[in-house]
This record gives structure tokens, C-alpha cells and sequence, in this order.
């Protein structure tokens, strides 16, 4: 049985933005954060692409990667993930082998079949989703071909040409939220990361999809599973519970069509009865309360998944309390291992 004590757990960052916020300044603390969660021992830092969001400043993520891995020391940075349909894997498999390069053993990418954005991103980015979702397969084994640490490789790919960091073996994750994504991963033999974050619905039929039908691969023998979660964890339920409004109203400006930078917790949430219950469903996976109460969350949703690794978002309009609620949640490991020994 999995348990908090022997669970690795990681941050995944989107960079959000609020009100009032400059962007450079919603870029410094995601610098912040990562040397915290380096100091305190999390084990992955990953970000992920984001487009044409007002409140999210996560877009150019290779190079935020190699910003937040400047200023650490110990922790993995990654993608969590590139959208690839909206990069060709040649250029994927330069800017991460360049990543591997200068800090080796240290990068992860995941990679991920959405564009990361609405239908003006797919325009501007010249994405055409009918074909990408097509050729979606083809590309992940194209950029596989391009990192595999074998010359000849295994995924026939072309074109094959050479890129900084080949054959560096930067390790690669398959993202998703559904059924294709899982049996894609379980087909190629990588690891699997599940967007519970924001799309709980499938969590454990992907799961379990995944693991049923698990190919063994040379750099993956046996299948890999990371849940992406929300977490929001406070000193008090109740002043938990507060901060998640600034998500509800973020999640509910989007259903709305409006792209708006995250707000403080407002007094009341003017939703009407459908956007509540898609908003609820949105966010059925979270973990919101206090110091022991999200430690039993944690708790539950490692005997239910079998994680192997359990991947923490967490927003807020304040960054201290931000800061607050990570601190909270590897509190709770640290209290799970003390009882272990």
C-alpha cells in the first residue's frame, strides 16, 4: 500500500498572475518557490504551457525551465508539459537536450496532446488540432527517437537529424486527462501523469488502463504513475476553504469566456446552479483543509491510486499563503515519517 511517508512529492507551477500583479513579479515568485520547495526537499518542480491567458505567465516554459534550474540545486525542473502539438520535436529535443546539458540529470519533460490554449492560440501558433491529434503519436516517437540515448533507434523516426544533448536520455513523461493518453503511454512504454488538477473525471479508469496494458520499455520497466492534484492547505479549514474561492472564481470567469488574472477570495460566488456543479466537478479531486485534514486527503488518494508520486498545484492570491500551503503539505510527509520510524 502506498503511504504519504514513502511518496515522493512535486510541485507543478502554471506561474499565475493577480490583480494588480506585474508579470516579472508573478515570474520572481515562481524563482521563490522553487528554491523553497528545493530547500524543503520536493522532489520535481514542473511547469506547465500555457497560451493567451492573462492570469497565466507559464507560456515560454523551456526558458523558465532553465531560469528556476539556475537557482536551484537539488530538485528536477520539467514540463508538465509541453503541448506538442504546437512545437515541432526537433525543436522539443534541441531545447531539452541543451536543458540536459547544462544540468544534467536534473530535467524531466512531459509532454502533452492539447494546445495549451483557445482557439486564437491555435491561429497564432498556426495549429491545426485535426491533424495534430493525427500525428500526435507520430511526433512523440519522433522526439523519443531524437533523446533515445541508443543510436539506432527503436522508434523509426524522420526526419532524424542531430540536436544538443542527444542520446542524453531526458526522461520522458506522457500527460493527460483521458483514456488516449493513457493507452498511448502504456503502448510506448513511459510514464504516465494524470491532470486530476483540473480533470478528475477518468483519474482511475486511466490509471488503471494504463497499467493494464503497460509495455515494458529499456528505460521504463514497469509502469510509472505521478496524479497532479489540487491542494489547499491552511492553518484552519475554514480560512482553507476562503482561499479556494479565488480558483472558483478563476475557473469561473473561464467557463464565462473571460481570461482574468486571479483575484483575492470575493465574499460571495455569483455562479448560478450548473456553473457550481461544473466548477465542484472541475475540482472533485481537491484537497482542501487543514494541517491533518490534508494529510489524510494525501493519504486517500495514494491507497486509491496507487501513486507513485503525487504532483501538488496549488493558487492563491497571496503568495505567503501559497508558500503556507506547500509548507503545510510537506509538514505532513515529514510528521507521516516520523511516525514510520
Amino acid at each position: 500500500m502506498r503511504t504519504l511517508a514513502k511518496t515522493r512529492l512535486s510541485i507543478l507551477d502554471l506561474v499565475p498572475v493577480t490583480t494588480g500583479q506585474a508579470v516579472g513579479d508573478a515570474l520572481r515568485n515562481a524563482l521563490a518557490l522553487a528554491e523553497q520547495a528545493d530547500q524543503w526537499g520536493y522532489h520535481r518542480y514542473w511547469l506547465s504551457e500555457h497560451h493567451n491567458m492573462d492570469g497565466v505567465a507559464a507560456s515560454a516554459t523551456a526558458v523558465l525551465i532553465g531560469q528556476i534550474a539556475a537557482v536551484t540545486h537539488r530538485i528536477r525542473v520539467g514540463a508538465g508539459g509541453i503541448m506538442l502539438p504546437n512545437h515541432t520535436p526537433q525543436t522539443v529535443a534541441e531545447q531539452f537536450g541543451t536543458l540536459e546539458t547544462l544540468y544534467p540529470g536534473r530535467i524531466d519533460l512531459g509532454v502533452g496532446r492539447s494546445p495549451g490554449g483557445d482557439y486564437a492560440t491555435m491561429e497564432a501558433l498556426r495549429v491545426n488540432m485535426i491533424t495534430a491529434s493525427r500525428e500526435f503519436p507520430e511526433r512523440v516517437r519522433e522526439l523519443l527517437a531524437l533523446l533515445e540515448e541508443e543510436k539506432d533507434s527503436a522508434f523509426k523516426a524522420a526526419p532524424f537529424t542531430r540536436a544538443p544533448g542527444e542520446r542524453l536520455n531526458v526522461p520522458v513523461w506522457m500527460l493527460g486527462s483521458s483514456l488516449i493518453s493513457a493507452r498511448l503511454a502504456a503502448e510506448l512504454g513511459l510514464p504516465y501523469a494524470f491532470a486530476a488538477h483540473f480533470s478528475p473525471a477518468r483519474l482511475h479508469e486511466a490509471v488503471a488502463a494504463y497499467r493494464e496494458h503497460f509495455q515494458p520499455s529499456p528505460c521504463h520497466p514497469r509502469p510509472q504513475v505521478i496524479v497532479a492534484v489540487p491542494v489547499m492547505a491552511a492553518d484552519t479549514r475554514l480560512r482553507a476553504e476562503r482561499l479556494m474561492h479565488s480558483l472558483y472564481q478563476k475557473a469561473l470567469d473561464l467557463g464565462r469566456g473571460q481570461s482574468n488574472r486571479l483575484r483575492p477570495p470575493p465574499e460571495r460566488m455569483g455562479w448560478t446552479p450548473q456553473e457550481r456543479l461544473a466548477i465542484e466537478d472541475q475540482y472533485a479531486a481537491a484537497i482542501v483543509g487543514n494541517p491533518e485534514e490534508v494529510r489524510s486527503g494525501l493519504q486517500k488518494l495514494l491507497e486509491s491510486t496507487q501513486a507513485d508520486e503525487l504532483l501538488i498545484h496549488t493558487e492563491t492570491y497571496d503568495f505567503k499563503e501559497r508558500l503556507r500551503s506547500y509548507e503545510i503539505v510537506w509538514q505532513a510527509k515529514q510528521q507521516a515519517l516520523l511516525e514510520l520510524s
